[in-house]
């Protein structure tokens, strides 16, 4: 049998898989990260169980791939953003962050309540 707090967490993963997935790639530069934030955030949390979600694109590290670039924008990928994600399955309350770990985006559980 799988337990509601392991349904949870695969909950987290789920929509993790689907921001990540979904929007690596996606053009991003300093006058569209706001929007783009808002846009991630509202895609993921029309999902089930999802209670919300904070994406914030890091201005600096935008800005300073930018400055070594011929171009105005850049493709968004996980050095870019801070994601922090509730999720609320069957009264369980999954709460998760994705970091940077030696250059790769690793989505964590912060708490299983």
């Amino acid at each position: 049998m799988v337990t509601d707090p392991q349904t949870a967490c695969f909950e987290a993963g789920i929509k993790f898989g689907t921001l990540y997935h979904q929007f690596a790639g996606t053009p991003v530069s300093p006058d569209s990260a706001r929007s783009l934030e808002r846009a991630m955030a509202e895609a993921i949390e029309n999902q089930p169980y999802c209670e919300s979600v904070s994406v914030h694109i890091l201005d600096g590290a935008l800005e300073a791939e930018l400055a070594e670039s011929a171009a105005d924008y850049t493709e968004l990928t996980g050095r870019f953003m801070e994601v922090e994600m509730e999720i609320d399955y069957e009264g369980v309350r999954v709460r998760t962050r994705m970091e940077m770990e030696d250059g790769y985006p690793l989505m964590k559980l912060v708490s299983v309540e």
